[in-house]
C-alpha cells in the first residue's frame, strides 16, 4: 500500500520569519529539515510526503523545491506565489516548469479581511491555476467556510483542497455551526480535505483519540472516502504530539472501511489530487 502524509511542513527557523511561533510553540522554535522527518515516516509505514509552505515567500518555495529534489521522499511541494501580484501569471508559469510544484496555498487565516478569498484580484490569480494544472490549498477557520464555499463555486474545474478540516474548535466541542458548513462546501466534487493538523485544536497536553472522532465522523460523511487525505501537520502537530501517535489516530479511525477505502485515504487520494510520481 501507498501511504503519503499529505500535509507537513519544513523550515530554517529564524523569528522574524516565523512569527507566528510564539513562545509557548518553544518546540518548534528549530530547525525542522528532511532528516529529521525521513525516520517518523519509515516508522509510521508512510512512503512519501507532500511538503507545503509555512512562509509567505517565493523563496520559501524555492527553498522546498530544492529539498524535494535532494530527497526522493518528498513527493510534490505546495508553494507560495502572490496570487493579487500583476505578474501572477509569469511567476505561476516559471514554477509550472518543476514537475515537483503540485499547488499554491495562501494563509488566508491570518488575513484581516474575512471575505479575502473572494477580493477581485485574489480570484484572479485563482483563475490561472487550472490550466497549468496546478492545486490550491485552503487554508481558513471556520468562520471562513461560508465564504469559502462562495468562492469554489467559481471554479468548477480547480482542484481544492481543505487543510485541516477549517480547523474546528475541538478543544471546546463544538460542532456547528462548523459541520454544517463544512457539509455545505463538501457538496462541490472538486473540493477534498486533509485529515491534519486536528491534534493542535484539542486540548494539547491531555487529548484523546475519541475527542478528534466526531470531527473525522462529520468530515467522512461530507467528503466520502474517495475526497479525504491522511496529513501530519509536522512539526506543528509535536505541540501536541508526537508524528506516530497522530498519524495513528487516522490510521486507525480508517480501520472500519474497506481495504480499498483505507488505501484511497492513506495514500491513493493523494498521489491523485497533487499528480504525484511514484
Amino acid at each position: 500500500m501507498i501511504r503519503i502524509d499529505a500535509h507537513q511542513h519544513f523550515w530554517q527557523y529564524s523569528p522574524a520569519t516565523h512569527d507566528w511561533i510564539t513562545p509557548e510553540m518553544a518546540v518548534l522554535q528549530r530547525h525542522y529539515l528532511p532528516e529529521d522527518l525521513a525516520g517518523n515516516l519509515k516508522k509510521a509505514g508512510f512512503t512519501g510526503c507532500v511538503a507545503v509552505q509555512a512562509a509567505q515567500t517565493e523563496a520559501e518555495t524555492e527553498f522546498l523545491l530544492n529539498l524535494a529534489v535532494e530527497y526522493f521522499f518528498i513527493k510534490g511541494v505546495v508553494g507560495w506565489v502572490d496570487l493579487r501580484a500583476d505578474d501572477a501569471r509569469e511567476r505561476l508559469a516559471y514554477f509550472a516548469q518543476n514537475p515537483l510544484f503540485k499547488g499554491v496555498r495562501h494563509v488566508v487565516q491570518d488575513e484581516p479581511d474575512n471575505l479575502f478569498l473572494i477580493q477581485p484580484a485574489f480570484l484572479r490569480g485563482i483563475a490561472l491555476l487550472q490550466p497549468l494544472g496546478l492545486t490550491y490549498d485552503i487554508l481558513i477557520f471556520p468562520r471562513h467556510l461560508p465564504v469559502a464555499t462562495q468562492f469554489v463555486v467559481q471554479f468548477p474545474e480547480q482542484k481544492f483542497v481543505l487543510d485541516h478540516l477549517a480547523k474546528p474548535f475541538i478543544k471546546k466541542g463544538e460542532l456547528q455551526p462548523w459541520a454544517e458548513n463544512l457539509k455545505k462546501l463538501a457538496s462541490y466534487p472538486n473540493v477534498s480535505a486533509k485529515l491534519s493538523g486536528l491534534v493542535t485544536e484539542a486540548d494539547w497536553a491531555n487529548w484523546q483519540p475519541q475527542d478528534l472522532s466526531p470531527y473525522l465522523d462529520i468530515a467522512l460523511e461530507a467528503f466520502g472516502p474517495e475526497r479525504l487525505m491522511i496529513g501530519s501537520d509536522w512539526p506543528v502537530c509535536r505541540l501536541a504530539g508526537e508524528y506516530e501517535a497522530v498519524m495513528q489516530v487516522v490510521v486507525d479511525f480508517v480501520t472500519a472501511l474497506s481495504p480499498d477505502e483505507q488505501a484511497a485515504i492513506l495514500g491513493n487520494n493523494a498521489v491523485q489530487f497533487y499528480n504525484l510520481k511514484m
